[in-house]
């Protein structure tokens, strides 16, 4: 997208001076520029909103504070340079405090000054439109339709709740099978909230070893343990203002539990090694696919943690019980992997989608999308049918219907037939499957 033309306002009464300072800045084509001698005629022109406005201090029928706080008042984003004659640091310092970008003198290298700041300033604005741009392209991403693809009664409620949890900022707990969306769920609650202009922090506490959790979460100062060579901030500290997604919450340990819970009580955390309390705000959302309310029972999980972090319960249906939402995310898949790799959108035949409806998915939607992308690569005409979903003695499906393997294990199978389909192109096969080279190579050594 092309940026909007850089238009500069220059207020100045002075012939001379307005000329050479228009005249300097109209230099960069990039620039677009106009020039003014008094606020009366400026002040009709500022509907343009322009980008920077440089403004003589002394003007026949103003000051140059009362435009600036005009101009603030209009539209607090544009940038004012002030340029007087004299260097009157009082003058200089309650003009900055009412916003004025830069205070300059006319003095005979006012010229460079002048294009130096406005290059700055035209720098800054090109990356916060891209900033803007991408923070839209983010809330587009995460858009509830576009997030949880479906129609089924089901997955109307859980919009429902999904809606009713970015009103406020109450802690949620989303729960449900492996494979279900979990974290999806989380991204699309946070940028459609009043956070969304802040950090996500996803933390899987499974991944952690136990003796590195709390560092991760809280910090550490410098020579808190060995090998801590510097301070570092923890995803608590990094979530300030934002949101803490906390996968896979049921596996955390009773020791650090209750460190967490004082956290949510007192709202600061204090880093390892260190004695300093520091104020985080950040809402929390926690997923696990444990029954928190069974682990409370049985002595793995806090009973007065699991209250706090309750708040707004969000449970997910596996993909068995959300009918033809399984052939809906199919069509989404196949759509979305045929456009990626430029080959014809392929159509599911009767045969396949009776298969798709009367399978399990234990994997859920994590293995739908896994199974779909294979099938596309394995159906040779434009047709996805039952045999391409139950590929026979050789190939992965039979093994999922009737041996029940792990998703991992099927994972390691997709990658093993996309290297025998390229014939072991490696790079080929990991831009392919959207992965990277070393979990290929990872992939390689488990196979052995």
């Amino acid at each position: 997208m092309r940026n909007k033309p850089f238009t500069i306002f220059i207020l100045e009464d002075d012939d001379w001076y307005n000329n050479l300072l228009t005249y300097t800045v109209s230099l960069n084509p990039e620039y677009i520029v106009k020039g003014f001698k008094t606020a009366k005629e400026f002040y009709q022109s500022l509907s343009v909103h322009p980008d920077v406005i440089t403004l003589d201090y002394r003007l026949p029928d103003s000051t140059g504070l009362d435009v600036l706080k005009k101009v603030k008042e209009f539209n607090d984003q544009i940038e004012i340079i002030i340029i007087s004659e004299q260097e009157n640091i009082e003058t200089a310092v309650e003009l900055l405090k009412e916003g004025a970008y830069d205070y300059l003198v006319k003095t005979p290298d006012i010229r460079d000054r002048l294009l130096n700041i406005l290059s700055k300033l035209k720098n800054q604005r090109s990356l916060k439109v891209r900033i803007d741009e991408l923070q839209k392209e983010v809330e587009n991403k995460y858009n509830f339709s576009h997030t949880i693809i479906g129609q089924s009664e089901i997955i109307k409620n859980i919009f429902s709740l999904m809606e009713k949890a970015v009103q406020t900022s109450i802690n949620v707990s989303i729960t449900g099978e492996t494979g279900t969306g979990k974290e999806l769920v989380a991204k699309a609650i946070h940028y459609n909230s009043k956070r969304s202009k802040k950090p996500f922090v996803a933390v899987n506490i499974a991944a952690i070893p136990n003796e590195l959790i709390e560092s991760e979460l809280f910090g550490h100062e410098k020579g808190a343990f060995t090998g801590a060579n510097n301070r570092r901030i923890g995803k608590f500290e990094e979530a300030n203002g934002g949101t803490i997604f906390l996968d896979e919450i049921g596996e955390m340990n009773l020791s650090l539990q209750a460190k967490l819970l004082r956290v949510l009580q007192e709202r600061e955390i204090t880093r390892v090694g260190s004695n300093e309390n520091i104020p985080v705000d950040c809402r929390i959302i926690i997923a696990t696919h444990k029954n928190l309310r069974d682990e409370t029972k049985s002595g793995n999980f806090r009973e007065d943690l699991y209250y706090r972090l309750l708040g707004l319960p969000i449970d997910l249906p596996p993909l068995r019980e959300r009918g033809k939402d399984v052939l809906i995310l199919a069509k989404y898949f196949i759509e979305k992997f045929c456009n990626e790799n430029n080959i014809p959108v392929k159509l599911i035949d009767d045969s396949a989608q009776q298969k798709m409806l009367s399978y399990a998915w234990r994997g859920n939607i994590r293995e739908l999308k896994s199974m779909i992308e294979l099938a596309i690569v394995v159906a040779s005409d434009n047709y996805i049918k039952a045999e391409h979903l139950h590929l026979g003695s050789d190939d992965i499906l039979p093994e999922i219907i009737g041996n029940e393997i792990t998703l991992r294990e099927y994972n390691l199978k997709i990658v093993e037939t996309y290297l025998k389909k390229y014939d072991h192109n490696i790079p080929l096969v990991a831009q392919k499957l959207d992965i990277s080279q070393a979990t290929i190579y990872r992939m390689l050594k488990e196979m052995k």
